[in-house]
């Protein structure tokens, strides 16, 4: 993990001012004589830069993301707590958390801040920007932002704007942080019953009844309580709590809410008019939080854009879990754009 402190103001799109940012960053492998052997990885919502983690089995020698070959990079996002300035960063004209008063942001200022790590590196150009879920939104707008500087985008498992459909999934889940009245003490640990509720509603939009049926089925028709799919819930919500916070839980899934390439722009579809990259879509089918069409409207608005979809047991995790199959879909994707 690696960290540069950027010591200028930075202005949002709302048009709050940062006095200074702390972008935190991994990288692989080695940068070319070119600069632009370049592999950006841009998280989702929970994850850290530390993709070699969260995304096991892409990262190393002989994998999709060949460190003998590439220089692979993520960085960790504006509003999380994994390093970059968040609601749990010190607030210099305060000297204590930022905490409620973090502001909202958006995609745009995330994308802005990997621009600045982009110039402090001397990348010139990146061979593949890739990206998942929100991550997927910041890929896709750094191409819209920066088109002759991105050369391949893969988007997986995302969308061009969010739908009402996600935006009722993340209310319900600032909802829940919102009744934890601990959120409203002004305490580093506070929310924490909030966010582990807001994350049991989080998982229902991630994989599918399908998957809950077959893996959280009882073995016993006896039972009239403590059943295996609320201790799931349960479980993964403390696993939560005990990495992430509810501060910027709160943020992002605003940031996520307020996704919206066509902003500013005229539309969405000349928003995508834009890209340059050479485009790669993928749809996970069973995915309920990100339908199909969303990734196929992306592609039918995109020059030369292709579509591919996965067929996956897991829903919108799937991106996470199939990596066999996502290895070979963008394998696929950077021979024909090679030629």
């Amino acid at each position: 993990m690696r960290q540069l402190k950027y010591n200028q103001p930075f202005n949002t799109e709302a048009g709050d001012i940062f006095p200074d940012l702390d972008i935190t960053y991994d990288t692989w492998g080695v940068l070319n004589k070119n600069n632009d052997n370049v592999i950006w990885i841009c998280h989702a919502l929970t994850a850290s830069s530390d993709a070699e983690i969260w995304w096991p089995g892409m990262i190393g020698e002989g994998l999709l993301f060949d460190t003998s070959r590439y220089f692979i990079i993520c960085a960790n996002i504006l509003g999380s707590c994994y390093g970059t300035t968040g609601p749990l960063s010190i607030n210099p004209k305060t000297g204590k958390p930022w905490l409620h008063d973090f502001p909202v942001i958006t995609v745009r200022d995330v994308v802005n801040v990997h621009e600045i790590l982009r110039k402090h590196l001397g990348i010139n150009k990146i061979h593949t920007i890739i990206g998942a879920s929100i991550g997927g939104y910041q890929a896709l707008e750094y191409s819209i932002m920066y088109p002759d500087i991105i050369q391949r985008l893969v988007f997986i498992a995302s969308n061009s704007k969010q739908s009402p459909w996600a935006i009722a999934f993340n209310e319900s889940q600032r909802l829940s942080i919102e009744a934890d009245p601990s959120f409203f003490e002004n305490d580093p640990e506070g929310g924490k019953k909030g966010l582990k509720a807001a994350r049991s509603i989080a998982l229902l939009s991630y994989r599918t009844a399908f998957a809950y049926n077959k893996t959280q089925e009882e073995d016993s028709d006896d039972k009239l309580v403590s059943y295996k799919a609320s201790s799931y819930q349960a479980y993964q919500g403390d696993k939560l709590v005990n990495r992430f916070n509810a501060w910027s839980y709160y943020r992002l899934t605003q940031l996520s809410d307020n996704h919206n390439t066509g902003r500013g722009r005229g539309g969405i579809k000349n928003a995508l008019r834009k890209v340059k990259a050479r485009t790669l879509c993928v749809g996970i089918k069973s995915d309920i939080l990100y339908p199909v069409s969303e990734q196929k409207y992306v592609a039918a608005n995109i020059r030369d854009a292709e579509y591919s979809e996965i067929d996956s047991f897991y829903g919108h995790d799937g991106f996470l879990i199939e990596t066999e199959t996502v290895t070979e879909v963008v394998r696929k994707f950077w021979e024909k754009s090679s030629q």
